[in-house]
């Protein structure tokens, strides 16, 4: 017999695989029925006799929010998984964006009158349920077309799940032309089911509280990173997390669930600058960085963006979990810079701390 939601849930915190939480527990029959309604509507379930009538009506979809490592990124990757149907995807929102706005360009490049119709109408070929981690719109190119994509979708019947850390009305807050998005929020309020995950603890702040977060020497520790990521992303793999800034590109080899996982070379052996790992910092709350060299004047363009990422890591609060060729004091011991990274050992030093992060 088919398990429902609620059920998974409890044979994980049974099996120690989550933590119970009444917060967490209650959000999953909401989730259960878009799951139910989806499966009973899917061309599975409609059989071939009724392959050619009018299809029934969506359902709701759900706008669950809340404070950030409270378990919605865990509860919708449930749901997503368990979810038997056909034409479904999970993809990280602002990689949407960022996939709808290149295909607005490529059909702007072909002069097509409406540039979002054939870019809508992929994404409603292969998809009828469409799960978002962390909705968050800061781009005005962005917020100018989110309104009518989304409409386009719902009237084809595309269900979206979706998870962020901001209430519907603070979206885009303080944005540019604001005024133009609020037919956006209006949509999604009569489309979705808004729930707060009002979860007061931080899951993942949890999970590393106490537990090792710097391995030395860095050859060795491949294997501990594993298991840390095992652990702090329920065991997925991931995706590369692709963010652009300006026209460049930031690419992390694995995201999954706010925790990013990239070599020292992949972040620091680019040329990358101050932007570009803000940027970084608002997307991950935390990252595994591997393989830090012992720093010098042989690669001092190197150590300087390090330098200006752990301050951008820093200053976010986001956790760090490195491995590296030597503590922190002993990573710049000669050469230009040094005295300037004194500061960096310090906060890489700071930020190994138990508590730190807890803050906001």
């Amino acid at each position: 017999m088919r398990e429902t939601l609620t059920e998974i849930y409890d044979a994980r915190v049974a099996k120690g695989r989550l933590r119970p939480d009444p917060a967490q527990r209650a959000v999953l029959p909401a989730l259960e029925a878009v799951r139910l309604a989806l499966e009973e509507t899917s061309e599975k379930a409609r059989g071939l006799k009724r392959l050619f009538q009018k299809p029934p009506e969506p359902p709701k979809g759900l706008y669950l929010w809340g404070g950030v490592g409270g378990g919605k990124s865990m509860l919708m990757d449930l749901f997503f998984e368990a979810t038997d149907i056909r034409r479904k995807r999970r993809v990280h929102f602002h990689a949407f964006m960022q996939e709808i706005q290149r295909g607005l360009a490529e059909a702007r490049k072909q002069e097509i009158p409406d540039a979002l119709e054939p870019v809508a109408r992929s994404v409603i070929e292969t998809t009828r349920l469409l799960c978002f981690d962390e909705m968050q719109i800061t781009d005005i190119a962005d917020a100018m077309i989110v309104g009518r994509l989304f409409q386009k979708l719902f009237d084809a019947g595309v269900v979206v799940v979706t998870t962020s850390n901001r209430v519907p009305e603070d979206l885009y807050k303080d944005g540019l032309n604001r005024a133009l998005f609020l037919p956006f929020i209006d949509l999604l309020q009569n489309r979705m089911e808004v729930r707060e995950l009002t979860s007061a603890e931080d899951y993942r702040q949890h999970r590393l509280t106490g537990a090792q977060v710097w391995f030395t020497p860095a050859g060795s520790a491949g294997a501990a990173l594993d298991e840390v990521w095992q652990d702090l992303t329920g065991g997925g793999a991931g995706a590369p997390l692709d963010i652009e800034v300006n026209g460049r590109r930031v690419v992390l080899p694995a995201f999954l669930n706010g925790v990013a996982r990239a070599s020292f070379w992949d972040l620091c052996g680019q040329p990358l600058g101050p932007a570009d790992y803000l940027a970084l910092a608002d997307r991950v709350k935390v990252l595994i960085l591997e393989n830090i060299p012992h720093l010098s004047a042989s690669n001092y363009n190197e150590a300087k963006r390090f330098v200006t990422l752990i301050d951008a890591l820093y200053e976010a609060r986001v956790r760090l979990i490195c491995s590296a060729a030597d503590q922190p004091e002993q990573l710049y011991v000669e050469g230009a810079g040094t005295f300037e990274f004194e500061r960096t050992a310090s906060r890489l030093r700071e930020m190994q701390d138990a508590t730190w992060g807890t803050q906001t």
